[in-house]
């Protein structure tokens, strides 16, 4: 990213504050500026950024909570320890079992952080201060869909060999040999390619569009003051506002769930073995 694109987070809604509606200006919608920043510091070529700091904030977060709650495990749980179990059994009974099985188990820790840590990415949209869904910017989505490949890749040729791998990846069993010279190399482009990108991209574009979302009521909600019929309109916005964002939380909890099940699914047919 270039330092000559980056603003600094005083500038995140890109709006001038004076702008209303009827004093000849038009509407000042979001842009790319909203989802650039300055750099805090830099380290060579590397500039550590707001969403940079967010990501590194969610993980020390997520550490925390589970470290001060299974530190010292109590028999009979208190209530911050109860929270914890059953953030834990959601994923692993709701997520791992249900997709993967008994042989989930060993799955559980990387499911419960990848569950947790995109949650948590998505929800900074929502905190004051913060107020940037990290997984907006695509690098955080693509970074996070590459360790799932990795891990599907890694699983599946442990499983099954170089050869059962394949097999897994390309050959499904059961049909007509004539349907593998048309079905094999759709499933190696879906398997090997289109799941990672798809993975990513999802998770992207809900919160890119979340927030984008959020962004136009709320500049639209200070635009239009500034006149008895304005504030009407901008009080209509303020309430839609809200409304958007009761339903974004409903969305970034859902993203970190279909990302998680998805990986899951990966993971169990990472399992089975080619035939």
């Amino acid at each position: 990213m270039s330092k000559e694109l980056a603003v600094s987070s005083d500038q995140l809604l890109a709006f001038e504050t004076d702008c209303h509606l009827f004093k000849d200006c038009g509407f000042p919608a979001p842009s790319v500026w909203s989802f650039l920043f300055d750099p805090i510091f830099s380290v060579g070529p590397v500039d550590f950024n707001k969403p940079m700091l967010l990501a590194l904030i969610g993980t020390v977060v997520i550490l925390a909570f589970f470290w001060a709650a299974f530190a010292k495990p109590k028999l009979v749980p208190g209530k911050f320890q109860m929270v914890a179990e059953i953030l834990y059994d959601f994923v692993r009974s709701g997520i791992a079992r249900e997709t993967i099985g008994k042989k989930g188990e060993p799955f559980v820790p990387f499911l419960v952080s990848l569950f947790f840590f995109v949650w948590i990415l998505n929800l900074w949209a929502l905190i004051p201060l913060a107020q940037f869904p990290v997984n907006s910017v695509i690098a955080f989505p693509v970074g996070l869909a590459l360790m799932v490949w990795i891990v599907y890749m890694t699983v599946t040729f442990k499983t099954n060999g170089f050869v059962g791998g394949i097999r897994n990846l390309c050959v499904p069993s059961g049909l007509p040999k004539p349907i593998y010279v048309i079905l094999t190399p759709i499933e190696f482009v879906s398997n090997i390619f289109v799941r990672p990108f798809t993975l990513a991209v999802r998770l992207f574009a809900n919160m890119f569009a979340g927030h984008i979302l959020i962004l136009i009521f709320t500049i639209a909600t200070w635009y239009m003051l500034g006149t008895l019929l304005g504030t009407v309109y901008a009080t209509a916005s303020f309430a839609l506002t809200l409304v958007l964002t009761v339903f974004e939380m409903f969305i970034q909890a859902l993203q970190a769930y279909v990302f998680t099940v998805l990986t899951a699914t990966y993971l169990s047919q990472a399992l089975e073995e080619a035939h």
